[in-house]
């Protein structure tokens, strides 16, 4: 008899596991044909929920709740809500529920009916995470302080969620918190939940902390999954400039610009482009790409002095000048400051040394030394307490004077000497020999000898091994 009775036992626990799988496998498909059927015939939709939910099953909040949804998820709010009422009813104090409510409330723009269901959500179930997620996302963007911590309780209860440093890694990186976003992108990057904007991201928050090798990393991760993604494409130029590896910047700039899917181009990324072929001394092609960031946004008119450093770079000063007084032209009046223009003084004063007779004639060379001297005097002017726009006045003046008969660079180099000798600066020495050396040998060539061994001297008493000068006292001897 005692046999009989486990047997019976056995088979009623195999049976009643039978019933529940045979009931779950019904509900399931009867839950896939109202979603078949809710947008194109929603009357149907709603007999079967009636045959879903008769008899005990009316008493079942999981399948209720999960009948709503349904209408929920099809913008039925008025049918997701009689439903809502049926599980209310079958269990008044489920997490489940209150997430429901909340959903509905958030679907009705009741933002804070759906604060509260949220957070009575987590008050029946504290470990509910969809209930902390949902409060993150609503507080995320008028209060991310309050949205992270809402997603800290989540991990105070439940310290390897992965959704929680997800969201926390959005929050802190839609605040430009770029340190924690880090931190949180770097918890859960490995697993199956990071996606490739995830990915992004992460790369782009570590290159902005000019953590570049590890964004390298993560970019050439994402890379392997998406060969033409546009933002791997262009992080990978962008971390390999700043790396100064530019033949592998080079070839990554090649796919962004050529292979890259679906790309949006910015300033920024031609600015780059600017910088990383200047780096390779493609001046001409770097010019093309900094002009092309200009017109994406005009308001970039810093972006008009690097295009002056290339031209200068390949020593065509008149391009240089043209495009400095651009970048300077563009300023207020008030940041219109001499250390500007003594940038402007210094290219005339290129163009009228060149040595290249084939692209600037002897009259433009002169005249570009007349100019260089006009901005270097009103900077002499403007700044009386630094000895600078004088030691030019006097380079420039020099040049004009190549053979020092006329002297005409004397009294700005005077004026530099007796500026610097007053200061007692080791860091003025190289300034001085060159004033000494020009004094020493105007003087020599006005055949007055004492005047100048005084200033051959003067170096030697800076620097004993001076072969200049060396040179020169031995010549006058």
């Amino acid at each position: 008899m005692k046999r009989i009775q486990i047997f019976l036992a056995g088979a009623f626990i195999a049976t009643g596991s039978l019933f529940a799988q045979s009931s779950d496998a019904e509900w399931q498909a009867g839950l896939a044909r109202m979603k078949s059927l809710v947008q194109t015939d929603p009357g149907q939709a709603s007999d079967e929920a009636e045959q879903l939910l008769k008899g005990k099953n009316k008493k079942n909040p999981e399948l209720v709740i999960a009948v709503a949804r349904v209408f929920l998820d099809a913008g039925n709010l008025a049918e997701s809500e009689e439903y809502l009422a049926l599980a209310k009813k079958a269990d008044n104090k489920s997490a489940a529920v209150s997430l429901l409510e909340g959903d509905i409330a958030l679907a009705k723009k009741e933002t804070g009916v759906a604060c509260q269901m949220y957070e009575q959500a987590i008050y029946f179930n504290p470990k509910n995470e969809q209930a902390y997620l949902k409060l993150a996302d609503i507080y995320k963007g008028a209060n991310p302080q309050q949205a992270i911590e809402k997603l800290e309780q989540l991990k105070s209860v439940d310290p390897s969620n992965i959704l929680a440093d997800k969201k926390l890694a959005e929050v802190y990186y839609m605040n430009n918190d770029f340190d924690k976003a880090t931190d949180a992108y770097a918890r859960f990057i490995d697993t199956p939940e990071a996606t490739e904007d995830d990915m992004v991201r992460y790369a782009f928050a570590l290159f902005l902390n000019h953590k570049f090798e590890r964004s390298l990393e993560i970019v050439n991760m994402g890379l392997k999954r998406n060969a033409h993604h546009a933002a791997f494409n262009r992080l990978a130029m962008y971390n390999y400039t700043d790396l100064k590896r530019f033949d592998e910047a080079e070839k990554a700039a090649d796919v962004f610009f050529t292979e890259a899917d679906k790309v949006d181009y910015s300033y920024l990324d031609y600015m780059y482009y600017g910088h990383l072929l200047s780096a390779l001394k493609k001046y001409d092609e770097a010019v093309v790409q900094y002009q092309k960031a200009i017109e994406l946004d005009n308001t970039k008119t810093e972006l008009w002095r690097e295009i002056s450093d290339a031209y200068e770079q390949k020593n065509d000063y008149t391009n240089a000048i043209l495009a400095y007084q651009k970048y300077y032209q563009s300023l207020p009046a008030n940041e219109q400051t001499p250390d500007l223009q003594f940038q402007v003084g210094k290219l005339y004063y290129g163009k009228g040394t060149q040595s290249d007779t084939l692209t600037v004639s002897f009259d433009e060379r002169k005249a570009a030394l007349a100019a260089a001297d006009s901005v270097f005097t009103i900077i002499a002017a403007a700044a009386p307490d630094s000895y600078l726009g004088n030691f030019w006045r006097a380079r420039t003046n020099s040049a004009l004077d190549p053979e020092t008969t006329q002297g005409l660079a004397k009294p700005y180099y005077e004026e530099v000497v007796t500026f610097l000798t007053d200061k007692n600066d080791p860091r003025y020495n190289s300034a001085l020999i060159e004033c000494y050396s020009y004094l020493g040998y105007y003087y020599l060539v006005a055949n007055k000898l004492p005047e100048s061994k005084e200033y051959w001297n003067k170096i030697l008493a800076i620097d004993p091994a001076n072969a200049t000068a060396k040179r020169a006292l031995d010549g006058i001897k």
